[in-house]
């Protein structure tokens, strides 16, 4: 690794104060946005190398027909980066060169899956949509941290079929996501950003419903704010065009939440947010077994 100076690791906020509203929250955003480097890269790159190499057949999957898609992704990142990055990768002929790895990739003949490749050189997840008469199908991914989800039990189904357990889904966000996605054009991207809370910072996170259900007892009001944690991701969708698949971006962000509840107006909005969700979303974020310490632990931030 070589000796670069990063960007720091951006805050993003996915919450507000008011009720509570189950919509799609999307911003349009510049293609050239769909990764992000900061800070945390070194370390991130060197945990999706282990998992690709020790757990490959766990983070990454590939359905007969997605070869375009995959092959296309592996083109477009070879063009974004040395374009908005020359100080990081460079591109002669055939080669990629990373700076901040070392590492050089055929792009043109690649030795490993191009998918593969995409996801070791940045820290973002895809996964590669189709359309279909049953709506976007999950064609192929490279899922290095996944959110509670595991990946080959979702693969080659529909969309709204994978997010059949997020309550409030099918009726309120299934039909508008398929549209949009169906519709995308060349050149737009949307992004938007969701966020759980939990007492695990790894970002390799498939546990799905065997996820903690107890309430952690070393987690109390007093030492929240370094034992519980804030994860959010930033979702993006955009089109690659030859092969008409979407790309669904996956960056994941971890905060301890002392990082989260240092401005009390902050830490004031994300408890009324806690307080506004219903029953159903509650359990799915599977806030129930530290709510009570979090709400503690953020009113007595937001009053400091």
């Amino acid at each position: 690794m070589l000796d670069f100076v990063l960007p720091r690791q951006p805050v993003y906020l996915s919450f507000d104060p008011g009720p509570y509203r189950m919509q799609m929250g999307l911003i349009a955003r510049p293609p050239d946005e769909l990764v992000q480097i900061d800070e945390r890269y070194p370390a991130e790159m060197a945990e999706r190398r282990h998992l690709l190499a020790a757990r490959r057949d766990e983070v990454f999957g590939a359905e007969p027909g997605s070869e375009a898609a995959r092959a296309e992704m592996l083109e477009l990142l070879a063009d974004l980066l040395p374009r908005r990055h020359p100080e990081w990768f460079a591109r002669e002929g055939a080669m990629l060169h990373n700076r901040l790895t070392g590492e050089s990739w055929n792009v043109e003949q690649p030795e490993r899956d191009p998918l593969e490749i995409a996801g070791l050189l940045v820290q973002e997840d895809f996964c590669l949509l189709r359309m279909s008469d049953a709506g976007p199908i999950l064609t192929a991914a490279v899922l290095c941290f996944p959110t509670r989800w595991r990946l080959h039990e979702k693969l080659g189904h529909p969309l709204a079929e994978i997010h059949g357990p997020v309550p409030q889904y099918a009726e309120r966000l299934a039909r508008p996501v398929d549209r949009l996605i169906s519709t995308l054009k060349e050149g737009r991207m949307v992004e938007r950003v969701n966020w759980t809370a939990n007492d695990d910072p790894n970002l390799f996170q498939p546990g799905g419903k065997h996820f903690r259900r107890e309430l952690n007892p070393n987690v109390t009001a007093e030492n929240a704010g370094e034992t519980l944690y804030l994860r959010v991701e930033r979702q993006t969708l955009s089109l690659l065009p030859k092969s008409g698949a979407v790309v669904f971006g996956i960056g994941v962000h971890v905060y301890p939440m002392a990082r989260i509840a240092a401005d009390k107006h902050i830490a004031a909005n994300f408890a009324a947010a806690i307080r506004a969700l219903p029953d159903d979303v509650r359990g799915y974020k599977s806030l129930a077994p530290f709510q009570t310490v979090l709400l503690a632990y953020l009113d007595a931030q937001a009053a400091d």
